[in-house]
């Protein structure tokens, strides 16, 4: 085995799949972006994974912080978090809606 080689059979394209939207959904652009808080190996970052390591990091994804899962984000959602507050009121307020602080 050559240096700096992965040790086993490399991820699936379902599990590659899914790690990419738990990395989206904890609010990276893609694997390069989590490189670095996420702890991605070079080869990782390039979206290189062998079957466990892809296994670890969805688990580690999925349970999240202090055992709360990360939740998937819709692009809708990711739009409105992306917003301020009051651009979110003025328009809920355009189409009829009533609006107070809280």
């Amino acid at each position: 085995m050559a240096f700096g080689q992965p040790q086993g059979p490399p991820a699936s394209k379902r599990q590659l799949d899914r790690l990419l939207d738990l990395v989206i959904a904890a609010g990276h652009d893609g694997f390069r972006d989590a490189r670095g808080p996420l702890g991605l190996t070079q080869r990782q970052a390039n979206g290189k994974f062998t079957r466990d390591e892809a296994d670890e990091l969805i688990e580690q994804l999925e349970t999240g912080v202090a055992g709360e899962p990360i939740v998937a984000l819709t692009a809708e959602e990711r739009a409105l978090r992306s917003m301020s507050a009051e651009a979110i009121a003025a328009e809920l307020q355009r189409r009829g809606w009533v609006v107070m602080e809280p």
